[in-house]
């Protein structure tokens, strides 16, 4: 009977350890052949004025239509008493309007105007706000004054300064206002306190605690954001802003240079796009225009990489050739772009490189990329799109050129676009995929087939779009594993960046995106700290990952990559376990030897709650927990959790 036990016993510990062997996965690194390099643009941003991304969200300016250009001249502001808005003699002759304050007529009543700012002004205990106004007096003669205010959510002003306008010339007008409150949804009113009249134009207000204490500048804490990210590319100022509505509404960089109270209004692309979530007021002042943009890839580490449009407007909305730009007509298009690499990178002896540094920059910005068109398709794009090669080409040769393949990740327009950007040799081709989860866990070999002397892909705008388009963890985990796919392929891919970039919780009209914010705070989404984990862990050369001698692309639902990284001089294996199941696995770094490697870390991403969301009332719902790891030799045997993506890390001595 005892031999009868122990031969069960002795069988049932063999089939648990067959089992075993049979969950075990084990995948081999081969660290010593460092492969393809990995460029430093391989991970970045896309921004786009989209959802207040810019004006009421990047951009710190906190009043509402400040120069009175709206279709509506005084959306955005309630007038009160005697106000005229006016375009005789203006300040700025790209920004005409302007408004007159004048005595009410009698001495009871009042004078004045009130902002609502963007979903409110956000003001912060023993926070310092600027605030300044172009004004003159019409009919010259004796000092005229005002008083502005900084008024909370119950009506009452919390902070206020009075001041004197003295000359009959347009002059800028300034006064700091601390707040002794916080509130969301304050306003700024201003009262007319002398008898007289008083013009004014572009009024103003920022908080003085600006990115840089920049005047005028960024929103602190977004940009923080970014630079967060470590980005090593910086893609603007979209996306379909681009193109515009009409060729008239395109965004023109011209436009967005110079001093900044004349700059003109133009229209957003995006304020009459979805009627479900309309936005009359939405518009683009160009406060944050090419030189700020500029300026940010520079101070946040980022290679810039501007985009122009080739004389197509919007496609989508744009049906009738007679909408675009003739091919024959785009000269002063072609000149847009060489005039821009002038900007970024010319001498202040020439024309655009001098106002470059007037406005505060001497050094050249180093610009190595340029898109030309954003989401075009048909033969249209790859006609309009030869001229402004072989221009930049001439002119520019060192410039990397990058086009697109459409506004699609597959099919017609995609099949076609392809072979036309390897026919017109631009550098890099532009892809463009929202799409589902299981588009995203099918993609992972996406590039493991692609031609290896053809152009290079950067993946421009990307997300994956779960069940109500949340920014849910399920979202991010699907996106980690296809982006396992981007790094084996580093030789092919060479710039991703995911999109959109922001947010205002109040005033979205895409999502998923990747930051989130409302008047006083924001929060970094799961999608974030997926991108987070890449680029901080983004190695300088891929390293062959095998399971089965095959690379890691869905197996057992399954996802992984591995880099080796020069300078830290560290092994770096990601790894993404989408199965409901904890699964057992085994890396072999094969070519290392005992004692060669250091006791590692694991940065893992998990949550049970596949719907899970950071938001701004619960910011850290799922983030990436960070523990040590002990390697045997060269082995690392892991229990990878269910629903989890990891990132193992180890030191070579």
């Amino acid at each position: 009977m005892r031999m009868h036990r122990s031969l069960l016993s002795a069988l049932a510990l063999c089939m648990g350890m067959s089992l075993n062997a049979q969950t075990e996965h084990e995948m081999v690194v081969k660290t010593t052949k460092p492969g393809a390099e990995i460029q430093s643009t391989m991970y970045g941003l896309f921004f786009e004025d989209i959802n207040f991304g810019a004006d009421g969200g990047l951009y710190a300016e906190l009043i509402k239509n400040r120069s009175f250009e709206f279709t509506q001249n005084l959306l955005g502001w309630k007038s009160f008493g005697n106000v005229e808005v006016r375009t005789d003699n203006p300040a700025f002759d790209k920004n005409p309007h302007y408004v007159r304050l004048s005595n009410p007529g009698h001495p009871d009543k009042q004078t004045g105007l009130e902002n609502e700012g963007f979903f409110g002004v956000g003001i912060k205990k023993d926070a310092q706000y600027r605030f300044s106004v172009w004004a003159r007096l019409p009919q010259g003669g004796e000092s005229q004054s005002f008083r502005v205010e900084l008024v909370n959510s119950n009506n009452n002003p919390v902070a206020k300064q009075t001041l004197n306008v003295t000359s009959a010339d347009w002059k800028k007008y300034e006064v700091v206002l601390t707040s002794p409150e916080t509130d969301a949804k304050a306003l700024v009113r201003i009262f007319l306190t002398s008898k007289g009249d008083i013009d004014m134009d572009h009024v103003s207000l920022f908080p003085v605690d600006t990115w840089k204490g920049r005047e005028g500048g960024l929103r602190k804490d977004l940009v923080q954001a970014l630079a967060d990210l470590k980005p090593g590319v910086f893609r603007f100022p979209g996306g379909c802003i681009v193109e515009g509505t009409d060729i008239d509404t395109r965004y023109n960089w011209k436009n967005s240079v110079g001093p900044v109270e004349n700059r003109p209004l133009n229209t957003n692309r995006w304020q009459y796009t979805f009627t479900n979530r309309f936005y009359p007021d939405y518009f683009q002042t160009y406060g944050l225009g090419f030189y700020e943009y500029f300026l940010l890839s520079e101070e946040i580490g980022a290679e810039p990489l501007p985009v122009l449009n080739c004389g197509l407007a919007c496609q989508f909305q744009n049906k009738d050739p007679k909408a675009h730009v003739p091919v024959d007509k785009l000269d002063c298009y072609i000149q847009d772009a060489l005039d821009l690499i002038e900007f970024a990178n010319g001498d202040v002896t020439t024309k655009w490189g001098k106002l470059r540094a007037d406005m505060g920059h001497p050094a050249p910005f180093n610009l190595k990329l340029l898109a030309v068109g954003n989401e075009q398709w048909g033969k249209e794009y790859p006609e309009h799109l030869e001229p402004f090669i072989k221009a930049i080409r001439k002119a520019y040769p060192k410039i990397r050129i990058i086009g697109s393949s459409g506004p699609d990740s597959e099919g017609d327009k995609f099949e076609y676009l392809w072979p036309e950007m390897k026919r017109l040799k631009v550098d890099l081709v532009d892809e463009h995929f929202y799409r589902s989860q299981k588009w995203f866990l099918t993609q992972a070999a996406r590039y493991d087939n692609y031609d290896r002397k053809g152009p290079k892909v950067f993946a421009g705008e990307y997300a994956c779009h779960a069940q109500n388009k949340k920014n849910n963890f399920d979202a991010a985990l699907c996106e980690a594993a296809f982006m396992t796919g981007l790094e084996r392929n580093a030789d092919v891919v060479h710039m991703a960046t995911y999109a959109p970039l922001f947010a205002h919780v109040k005033g979205w009209q895409w999502r998923p995106d990747l930051i989130w914010f409302d008047n006083m705070s924001s929060v970094c989404s799961v999608n974030y700290y997926v991108q987070q984990l890449y680029a901080y862990n983004k190695g300088t050369n891929v390293l062959s990952l095998t399971m089965d001698k095959k690379p890691v692309t869905g197996q057992d639902e399954l996802y992984a990559s591995a880099v080796w990284d020069k300078n830290e001089k560290a092994y770096i294996v990601k790894i993404a376990n989408t199965a409901d199941k904890e699964q057992n696995i085994r890396v072999v770094l094969d070519g290392t030897k005992k004692g060669q490697l250091t006791s590692g870390t694991a940065t893992l991403l998990h949550s049970s709650d596949l719907d899970a969301e950071n938001t701004l009332a619960n910011p850290n719902t799922v983030l990436p927990q960070k523990e040590d790891i002990q390697i045997e030799g060269n082995v690392l045997n892991v229990k990878l959790g269910a629903k989890t993506f990891a990132v193992y890390k180890f030191l070579k001595k």
